[in-house]
Parts: structure tokens; sequence; C-alpha cells
């Protein structure tokens, strides 16, 4: 569903604001903290979806990024190998991403994950917009915000703290879990309904 000017999404393929710089919600602590690069914009957003604290740093020279992370203490997720071989000279953390779908890059950041230390905590999600709080409220709080189509099918809304996008649990807010979920399964080395021993990354 594209955006409108009435701030509605179903968890769906937003599009960024305007250029911006990176953004996280005052609250997020205890995830795992990630600044992405301006590459991988789609993979932020489903990042702050899943629960992660994901800055998205759209604009700016590699060398702000770099301080950023440093700052922040976060973990740079990049496709940029020169980015990536410069990060690590400077004893950031970071994890190059390949693949050409954010389902393949998830991949690599589970086995990248474990390949350098870092542990992958997610909370509830956030707003894949700004990295915002969602707080849950009810349907006639968002008449008018949201089409009729979806206001007649569903009771419980969500809306960001901070930008107040309002979103709802509709069909690929159940994909986006289910992707969180096979995350949570390669960091751990499980699949449904089974268990591994958690081994080295491949």
């Amino acid at each position: 569903m594209p955006e409108s000017s009435t701030k509605q999404s179903e968890w769906q393929r937003p599009q960024d604001r305007g250029a911006r710089g990176p953004r996280s919600s005052a609250r997020a602590r205890g995830r795992t903290r990630f600044l992405v690069d301006a590459m991988l914009g789609s993979l932020a957003r489903k990042l702050r979806a899943f629960g992660f604290d994901a800055a998205y740093y759209r604009t700016g020279e590699d060398a702000g990024l770099l301080r950023l992370a440093l700052r922040e203490g976060r973990v740079i997720l990049t496709a940029d190998r020169s980015l990536a071989a410069s990060a690590e000279a400077r004893g950031i953390r970071t994890i190059f991403l390949i693949g050409d779908s954010d389902g393949e890059r998830l991949g690599f950041l589970a086995r990248g994950a474990t390949a350098a230390g870092v542990r992958l905590v997610r909370g509830d999600p956030l707003c894949s917009l700004c990295g915002g709080e969602l707080r849950a409220v009810r349907r006639n709080e968002v008449s008018g915000e949201v089409p009729r189509s979806v206001s007649s099918r569903h009771r419980l809304f969500f809306r960001c703290d901070s930008c107040g996008q309002v979103y709802w649990r509709g069909s690929h807010w159940k994909r986006l879990m289910s992707l969180a979920r096979r995350l949570d399964q390669k960091e751990h080395g499980t699949v449904p309904g089974r268990r591994k021993s958690r081994g080295k990354a491949r």
C-alpha cells in the first residue's frame, strides 16, 4: 500500500520521507543497535519492524557514518566492501552483507553476527519509518486515517509515538514476522520443531 497524506500503512513498504540522518527510539535500549548504510534502506525498515534499533544512514560521507557508529556503539551493516574494510580497520564491529534480496542478506546477517560475536536481541516492533515506539490504539482512534475496508477488518491498530504513522497487522506484517522468526532460527541454528546445537558460522 503506498503512503498517503493520512499516514496509513499495513506495516508495508513505507517510503522514507526525504533525506535525513539516522534516527532511533529513545526507549530502544537493550536491543541490538545497528547502523545501516545507504545501500540497504529496505533492510533497515525490516529490521525496525522486527524490533531492532536500526538507524539508517541515508546521506553523508563514510567518515561521518564511522564516527556515528563509534559514538553510539552501533554495529555497521553494509554491502560496501570498502566501507566494511575501513570500519574493521578502526575496530568497529561490522557485518558485510551479500545478496540480491533482503531475505538473502538476513541469512548473511545471522551468520555474520555469530562470527563477529554480536548477539541479536530484538524487542517489540518499532516504526519502520523512524524507529519510534509503537502504541496500541483502537479503531475509533484512527477513524478517517485508514481505509474503511481496513477498519472494518481490524480492531487493533498501532501508532508511532514519534511520527504518527499508523500500522495494522495485515498480510505483509505476517510475512515480516515470519522473516524475523527465520532470522532467530538461523542465529540459534534451529529449524521449526527441532533443535540443533549452535555451531560455527559457515
